[in-house]
């Protein structure tokens, strides 16, 4: 079946280690349903092989293909608790070829986590719980007015799900993107220790401090909408949020 199964991701990063445990391959798939005005991954949208004038973003593959990259570094998965992240975009836009690579994976013996923004149904979620072992799980705005504002979709069904798989015992590390001004504000940051409390799964809390990097690309590629700041957060604004966070939660908080 993986023989006839073809994706279609835009990088292949070796030797990772912010996306998950130890030394990890993280492969970067195209498609995604948000829209979040501060991505640093616009090229990631669409679903499909792209130019943004300097050449073409994506390639399409297939599981074989990737596995003969990501075997290269087994060694080091071994030896440092790692293993692969699969991320985008959102990986579940391509739903029955992540099944397929997941399934190579663990017959391979690798260590799996998936990076999700989690607005997908329940039903393939639940298919693959076996398949993974951490879930690197978006939370990016506490309000589901404003979870709209920023990303083009409502956060119940994110909720939701993200609720059913701590139910079901998955392993979770919560991420929270922030960007000064847009989703920092104090009930946000409040609502993320919360959560964390709440949900008995969530091993740790990543704080993701905004970042530009994305902003020439998204003008590169025409995207409409995106935040257009150029600058870090200052340092000391990062460790307000990480105080504010770590006094109101048990759970490991750390800073991407």
């Amino acid at each position: 079946m993986t023989r006839r199964m073809r994706g279609v991701v835009f990088d292949v990063k070796r030797g990772s280690v912010k996306d998950g445990p130890g030394i990890r391959t993280s492969v970067f798939f195209k498609g995604c349903p948000l829209r979040c005005i501060w991505c640093h991954n616009p090229e990631s949208w669409l679903p499909e092989p792209e130019s943004d004038g300097d050449g073409v973003i994506g390639r399409e593959t297939s599981v074989e293909a990737l596995m003969e990259e990501i075997l290269v570094d087994r060694i080091f998965y071994r030896a440092s608790g790692g293993g692969i992240t699969l991320t985008g975009g959102e990986p579940m836009m391509q739903f029955p070829f992540l099944r397929e690579l997941l399934r190579a994976a663990k017959a391979a013996q690798i260590s799996t986590a998936l990076d999700t923004c989690g607005f997908a149904p329940w039903e393939e979620y639940r298919e693959i719980l076996g398949l993974i072992d951490l879930f690197l799980y978006d939370f990016k705005a506490a309000d589901s007015v404003r979870h709209r504002e920023l990303t083009g979709v409502e956060n119940r069904l994110i909720l939701e799900n993200l609720r059913r798989l701590n139910e079901a015992g998955a392993a979770i590390f919560l991420r929270c993107p922030l960007v000064p001004d847009v989703n920092d504000s104090p009930d946000h940051l409040a609502a993320i220790a919360a959560l964390a409390e709440e949900l008995s799964g969530i091993e740790e809390v990543t704080l993701e401090p905004y970042h530009p990097l994305g902003v020439e690309k998204a003008e590169r590629l025409g995207r409409q909408g995106t935040w257009k700041c150029r600058n870090f957060p200052p340092p000391e604004r990062v460790n307000a949020w990480r105080r504010a966070v770590a006094s109101r939660t048990r759970k490991r908080v750390v800073v991407a």
